[in-house]
């Protein structure tokens, strides 16, 4: 197969993967509104999702998987707990309170917190270009939740989608220290198992609403059973999102990987607009756009240029694989 079918194949799997995970938060807050909590759907997503990876991983990668959970296992714990639970359970949280639209663009600013850690944690210099990539990603968040009006947004959700920030940046810091170090099917298969645990102690299944499985499911201004929905979650927002992702990666430049990976937040506030009836006004619009692209200067700021041969540098592909959305 030539170069460029390589790439139309990897932009493909790109654009596929961004549109899966942008249905996770219509998909999951259909399931909360009739009955579920945001942490309870948060678990029964990452559950399914760890049924489906695990076997996956230990088939595929067994000696690669015992080797990583050996040697990086607290790097996996971090992955599990702050870029899997954390990131998919706050997202849920701010979608159940807010516009789906406005919650994903909230998570989406976690390029911006990047920069902040590198900068003043790590003490790393960065291009002038980093602190560009903030302030408009700033002044389009700002716009987002329309802080002239005094916070209309309810604001536990918004507090809620800045901690899927904080998480999502905890992800890429930590696939990045991973990158050429662990597999990403294993880092993948861990994090959701490690999640799944996690989730259960907050989220015990046991309490879990399973009754909203085998009935009805209010889906905008339709209905569909809930287990459908749940499938739907698990299968297309998750599993298939993660494996395309990766397919994307291996077959794309890091910055087109990047970019494509920005759609994700495109499709998550258009297909809650087509599904629940949900919309942005047009200065939340004009705030998406300004924030996307300020997230998106920060992200190139920090990444890396001369990645080794055979690696994969995660902060160019992290918007593929947010963990949250």
């Amino acid at each position: 197969m030539d170069a460029a079918r390589v790439k139309a194949w990897g932009l493909g799997f790109g654009v596929f993967s961004s549109i899966a995970f942008g249905t996770s938060g219509a998909f999951g807050k259909a399931l909360i509104g009739a009955g579920m909590s945001p942490l309870q759907a948060s678990w029964t997503r990452v559950a399914g999702a760890t049924l489906v990876l695990v076997p996956v991983a230990l088939a595929l990668r067994h000696r690669a998987a015992g080797l990583a959970v050996r040697r990086r296992w607290r790097l996996l714990l971090l992955y599990g707990v702050m870029g899997v639970a954390g990131c998919q359970s706050l997202y849920f949280v701010a979608a159940s309170r807010l516009p789906v639209g406005v919650a994903i663009l909230l998570e989406f600013t976690g390029p911006v917190l990047v920069v902040g850690w590198t900068r003043f944690v790590l003490r790393t210099s960065l291009p002038r270009s980093a602190a560009v990539g903030v302030g408009i990603a700033l002044a389009g968040l700002a716009c987002v939740v329309e802080v002239w009006t005094g916070l209309r947004l309810d604001l536990l959700g918004v507090l809620a989608g800045l901690g899927a920030a904080a998480c999502q940046a905890a992800f890429f810091l930590a696939a990045d220290r991973a990158s050429g170090q662990i597999d990403p099917l294993v880092m993948t298969a861990v994090g959701f198992a490690i999640a799944t645990v996690t989730l259960a102690v907050v989220a015990p299944p046991w309490h879990v609403p399973w009754h909203v499985l085998t009935g009805d499911v209010a889906f905008g201004d339709h209905t569909a059973p809930g287990w459908l929905l749940l499938t739907l979650l698990v299968l297309i927002s998750t599993v298939t999102a993660y494996v395309m992702s990766v397919a994307a990666v291996h077959r794309l430049s890091a910055p087109i990987a990047g970019a494509v990976g920005y759609v994700e937040a495109v499709a998550a506030a258009l297909f809650a607009w087509l599904t629940l009836g949900e919309h942005l006004s047009p200065v939340q619009l004009a705030g998406g756009v300004i924030v996307l692209a300020g997230a998106f200067v920060a992200q190139r700021s920090v990444a890396p240029r001369d990645p080794m041969a055979g690696q994969v540098p995660v902060m160019e592909t992290a918007g593929l694989t947010p963990g949250g959305g």
